[in-house]
């Protein structure tokens, strides 16, 4: 893990985990990890993980049955829901909550698998999950079954479920990402949809029923391979992460439009906003560098190189404590050297770890 200063956009230290994570939670995470005793939740292996962010140290896993696993905190940050995709198929409501006596135990789970899913599929593929800022509703967007699930998270029930038809070229829309905008008002859904992907905006004023409102394409301007997204502190700006023409596709969600694309020099599938949310981190796997878009000017600020091959980021106000020996580890780590079986994680699109759904 490389760990930034966000005062100075600089890498303080590159302890060795012996896990990595491509898609910690991260939408109210960055804000809510204010103590040293507060967990980052991190896709891990077969399940899900969370490390004291003081000690980086383990303190609760979760095991999904899947290899392919989504997760995010409340707003509150007392609960954490899981999409656990193939073979299981389920949605899980974890207790996040340190103080609590059920602290990382499974409060309440959603078998899918009587859905189906295209094809073959033995499920609908509940593919990644995004939270409503009012804390009552978690979206999952269903990458086989080509639906987008409203889960009331108090019930833990499905109470929605919208169909995303596809365009008229391709045979099927493949939601799978998505992130909802701090106002509560819009959110964006990923769609590996067709030869270069498309990305939707959805009206989400009524939380317990979303609709489409805008599909935007390749002949719209948008980027190549949209992955995930992040939506910026005014919740007017989308930036999507479009690792297959290297940049990030930024969208008006007001007009429904795109405005601008932000060459990277490399692939990004992930990013983060810092604790202000007022810069986005960007890890650039390919090149091994976190590049800082600051959302006030919608330029890259800084480049900061890190890690071999970063792909997952989240964030916090609280610095996890100095660990002399875990930083040479890291350093030995970087040099290529075998230091034992880590938690692998998974990885859209470029995964040679050994991991397996």
């Amino acid at each position: 893990m490389s760990i930034i200063d966000t005062a100075s956009d600089e890498v303080v230290a590159t302890p060795h985990l012996g896990v990595t994570a491509s898609f910690p939670s991260n939408q109210f995470a960055p804000k809510l990890t204010d103590a040293p005793t507060d967990s980052l939740w991190l896709n891990v292996d077969r399940g899900v993980r969370a490390l004291e962010v003081g000690s980086l140290s383990e303190v609760a896993a979760v095991d999904t049955e899947s290899g392919a696993n989504w997760q995010e905190l409340t707003p509150d940050g007392n609960q954490l829901v899981v999409s656990a995709r193939e073979p299981v198929h389920a949605q899980y409501r974890i207790d996040a909550d340190p103080a609590s006596e059920s602290f990382g135990e499974v409060t309440a789970q959603l078998d899918r698998t009587d859905e189906g899913g295209r094809g073959d599929r033995n499920g609908p593929g509940p593919c990644d999950v995004t939270i409503h800022p009012d804390g009552e509703y978690a979206y999952v967007p269903d990458i086989f079954g080509d639906t987008l699930s409203v889960i009331d998270i108090e019930a833990f029930e499905l109470v929605a479920q919208v169909s995303v038809t596809p365009t008229g070229n391709t045979d099927a829309a493949r939601p799978w990402m998505g992130t909802a905008a701090w106002n509560g008002e819009v959110m964006l859904v990923e769609n590996n949809e067709g030869a270069t992907g498309t990305e939707s905006i959805w009206d989400i004023s009524d939380p317990a029923a979303p609709t489409e409102k805008v599909r935007l394409t390749s002949d719209d301007g948008l980027g190549k391979r949209p992955l995930t997204s992040e939506i910026g502190p005014d919740s007017r700006t989308g930036y999507v992460f479009t690792p297959g023409s290297n940049d990030i596709t930024v969208i008006d969600l007001d007009a429904g439009g795109v405005t601008d694309c932000i060459d990277l020099g490399g692939s990004a599938f992930v990013g983060t906003w810092g604790p202000s949310r007022e810069r986005l981190y960007v890890p650039v796997q390919t090149s091994d560098e976190v590049k800082v878009i600051d959302h006030a000017s919608g330029k890259i600020a800084e480049t900061i190189p890190v890690g071999a091959k970063p792909y997952g980021a989240t964030a916090g106000s609280v610095r996890p404590g100095e660990d002399v020996a875990a930083n040479v580890l890291g350093t030995i780590a970087g040099l290529g050297v075998d230091l034992s079986e880590a938690g692998t994680t998974y990885c859209i699109g470029n995964c040679a770890c050994g991991h397996r759904l």
